[in-house]
């Protein structure tokens, strides 16, 4: 897995962001036009690479496609970092430069997420 490139990152967080369900491509093109100058159809174009590769869903509507994403940003998130883990070399020192370098919040939020992880695999065993 690999991450976005630089539209579809944008077109992602925009999608993320979103409190509907799903969206068009004519609804993300005008919300962008208003920061920068960008063709319809490399939109168009890009949200169709998006859904070819997974990420986003669709549904016809009338002329158009509504679409929404398959995963939410935290698991995206969570994705890239189980690869950085198994292509970062060894994976006791990556997970030992991470701790190293995250905030007394972070670390108590990684502890309660560890917690609650062997909470679910003791119930499921």
């Amino acid at each position: 897995m690999r991450g976005f490139g630089d539209l579809e990152a944008v077109l992602m967080d925009r999608l993320w962001d979103r409190d509907v369900d799903a969206t068009t491509v004519r609804e993300l093109f005008d919300e962008l036009t208003v920061e920068r100058e960008i063709a319809y159809t490399t939109v168009m174009s890009t949200m169709d690479n998006l859904h070819r590769k997974g990420w986003l869903a669709r549904e016809r509507e009338g002329r158009a496609y509504r679409y929404w994403p398959t995963i939410t940003r935290e698991e995206h998130s969570a994705r890239l970092m189980h690869e950085a883990l198994h292509v970062g070399g060894r994976a006791d020192l990556v997970l030992n430069h991470f701790v190293d370098r995250i905030s007394d919040d972070e670390f108590a939020g990684l502890r309660a997420a560890l917690r609650q992880v062997a909470v679910r695999r003791t119930e499921a065993s």
